[in-house]
């Protein structure tokens, strides 16, 4: 039985790091899918891939991985560099403003 862990990217609607900084197990398929003749939907037989498992640190994850003799592929997490202006949000609406406003 194969797993990956990995660390979840944010959601493209949001803007900060919610469920971010744990790190999930989570079972590869073992059969493929196949489609329903009845209503179209894919389904498996296979019930790990429902499995998600959430830990707080890298290590957990593998060590978890290591006790329960799961084969683990641990994929790193791309970091983005933080969007950090020197005035933030509130200097859109500063009243000391050298420049004209253009909004």
């Amino acid at each position: 039985m194969s797993a990956r862990i990995y660390q979840p990217a944010r959601n493209a609607m949001q803007s900060g790091v919610a469920k971010t900084k744990l790190w999930v197990l989570e079972y590869a398929s073992g059969k493929a899918r196949g489609i329903d003749p009845l209503m179209g939907w894919t389904s498996s037989s296979d019930t790990q891939t429902q499995v998600r498992l959430r830990f707080s640190s890298k290590e957990a994850a593998l060590s978890y991985a290591k006790e329960h003799g799961i084969e683990a592929v641990v994929q790193d997490p791309h970091k983005r560099k933080p969007n950090i202006r020197v005035g933030g949000y509130g200097e859109n609406f500063a009243t000391n403003r050298r420049g004209a406003w253009t909004h």
